[in-house]
């Protein structure tokens, strides 16, 4: 049997239909189609919010510290008070995702961030900034969350890989949004910049209307003739009546389902690269400006800097989504981690500002295109049921790295620790996470449980 029909363009019906047949099966025939660039679309903004919400304050740091009267330790919190928020959110967002929907939880968490958000931007003091954000913080971390195994839930197996790495280049475009923002807007104050990260939210209702629910987690709940017509949507035929058979534990969403038997060294593995590899990111990314400053640059020198270092992300990204189609997950995320702690090296110690440029460039494109693949292999190691529940608990360790990493680096810059020093501390972490990445299945070809 031929996988697609020529005349209709549709995936024929897989082998053996009569039984109960695994979901994953429909994805092996499944054509990419219009529908999957829709979804791809309203994610992909979804994300590109996400890494805004994270950095547009850290562009007006100075102006926010002067309008608020508060120092470089407490703008540092602010800075990572919505990771801080994030850290229970996603605890709390993963299981329900896998109790009560992914698309439930993408609507409910980005609408909600929206308007808090927009209550924040007009915050009077430092307490209530604060507040505010890890509010937002809690908020956002639903779709922060579930976005990758939601996206791969809806996509073709053969494109699955790729097509998620591709979904990750909304953070470097979010991160030249929040750049070219915040210095449009950098004269008006940071609450402007603050209610424009607010509006953010509304991009929810076109999540609404172009995302279906997960067939994965319709057929997992019984709702079989649910899951068949999102199958349809997706361009899949499937007979009337079908059911679908899926591997499920004992209970979808619970926690404790990822500390036994075979899962529980994945989940201590990849807990420990979630932290270590985000900390070696985020450390760097957070104080780049200000170490950039003491190499020389100007304020508006650096944000260029930054700007010119996202885009390099972006070939990072379609290098690694088109090397996991071929080799897989682990062959493509251990040596660009390699290259990437390599080009921390060089940058630490960069001798003039080509050195600086040319370092902070390759150490861009790998680490970020090693990130691409990471949220794809991440996504693969839980069944459905688990999926969400798992993918909180590292989103937990990246964000409890990312809210420690700042104030860390930033008690380095302000005992002189030094510009060598700093940034050789934060590269460490990059080892550490090509070290733990190794013992972790590859996940390539695999079909989603």
């Amino acid at each position: 049997m031929s996988a697609v029909s020529v005349e209709s363009g549709v995936a024929e019906v897989p082998d053996g239909v009569g039984g109960a047949q695994p979901v994953g099966a429909f994805f092996e025939r499944m054509p990419f189609g219009r529908a999957h660039v829709m979804i791809a679309l309203a994610l992909f903004m979804a994300f590109v919010v996400e890494s805004w919400e994270q950095l547009a304050l850290v562009y007006v740091s100075a102006d926010l510290g002067d309008a608020l009267a508060i120092d470089e330790g407490r703008i540092g919190w602010v800075l990572s008070a919505v990771a801080l928020g994030m850290i229970p959110g996603s605890l709390v967002w993963g299981p329900v995702a896998d109790r009560i929907g992914r698309r439930a939880v993408c609507l409910w968490s980005l609408g909600s961030y929206g308007v808090v958000a927009l209550a924040s931007a007009f915050s009077p003091n430092f307490a209530t900034l604060m507040a505010g954000r890890v509010l937002s913080g809690i908020a956002l971390a639903g779709i922060y969350t579930i976005t990758f195994p939601y996206f791969m839930e809806l996509l073709p197996s053969g494109i699955r890989g790729r097509a998620a790495v591709y979904l990750s280049i909304g953070w470097p475009v979010g991160v030249l949004a929040a750049v070219g923002v915040t210095q449009a807007l950098s004269g008006t104050g940071w609450h402007v910049v603050a209610i424009a990260s607010a509006l953010a939210g509304l991009w929810v209702f076109a999540i609404r209307a172009w995302v279906p629910e997960s067939p994965y987690w319709l057929a997992g709940r019984g709702r079989h003739a649910e899951a068949r017509e999102v199958l349809l949507g997706l361009g899949v035929e499937v007979p009337e009546g079908t059911v679908f058979a899926v591997v499920e534990p004992e209970r979808a969403g619970n926690p404790l389902a990822l500390l036994r038997g075979r899962l529980l060294r994945i989940t201590v593995l990849m807990l420990v690269v979630n932290f270590a590899f985000n900390w070696g990111y985020w450390g760097l990314q957070t104080w780049l400006p200000t170490l950039l400053q003491e190499k020389g640059l100007s304020m508006s020198s650096s944000l260029g800097f930054v700007a010119l270092s996202a885009l390099f992300m972006i070939p990072g990204y379609v290098s690694a989504s088109y090397l996991t189609g071929r080799f897989g997950r682990k062959k493509v995320f251990l040596p660009y981690v390699g290259a990437a702690a390599v080009s921390g090296v060089a940058f630490a110690y960069s001798g003039s500002l080509t050195e600086l440029y040319l370092a902070n460039f390759a150490l861009s494109f790998f680490s970020l295109g090693a990130w691409g693949v990471w949220n794809t292999w991440n996504g693969e190691f839980y069944p459905t049921a688990l999926r969400g529940t798992g993918y909180s608990w590292a989103t937990a360790a990246q964000l409890l790295s990312t809210s420690v990493a700042p104030s860390v680096v930033g008690y380095l810059l302000a005992r002189a620790t030094g510009f060598e020093s700093t940034v050789l501390f934060i590269t460490a972490f990059l080892v550490v996470a090509l070290v733990v990445a190794v013992p972790l299945p590859e996940t390539e070809g695999r079909e989603l449980e």
